[in-house]
């Protein structure tokens, strides 16, 4: 069974940095593009930042020059280093995995972690 856990939010001062990370287990044998999401109360789920397997990234024009993606393709992981955060970043933020594809398995799927709130207030 897939399981994807993420960890590392919190409550930080604006202008202050997070880390977050998500690992991925499940006899996982390869993973598309590992993402990043987050969604506040009434809004639709955004995407934040994209890594495929390619090491190609992706991000929201409102994170652009403060978040980072990587990865961990060995260790099925995935980061968000958030810096310069603002209160509008509050949210929880959800770790998603692309086209999964398991060792003894013909078909891919897609996955998400259960989020992790991120709260930014002073």
């Amino acid at each position: 069974q897939v399981q994807l856990v993420e960890s590392g939010g919190g409550l930080v001062q604006p202008g202050g940095s997070l880390r977050l990370s998500c690992a991925v287990s499940g006899g996982i044998r390869s993973i598309n593009a590992m993402d990043w999401y987050r969604q506040v109360p009434g809004k639709q789920r955004e995407l934040v930042a994209s890594m495929p397997n390619d090491g190609r990234t992706t991000y929201a024009d409102s994170v652009k020059g403060r978040f980072t993606i990587s990865r961990d393709n060995a260790k099925n992981m995935v980061y968000l280093q958030m810096s310069s955060l603002k209160p509008e970043d509050t949210a929880v933020y959800y770790c998603y995995a692309d086209q999964v594809l398991l060792y003894g398995s013909i078909w891919a799927k897609n996955y998400w972690g259960q989020g992790t709130q991120v709260t930014v207030s002073s």
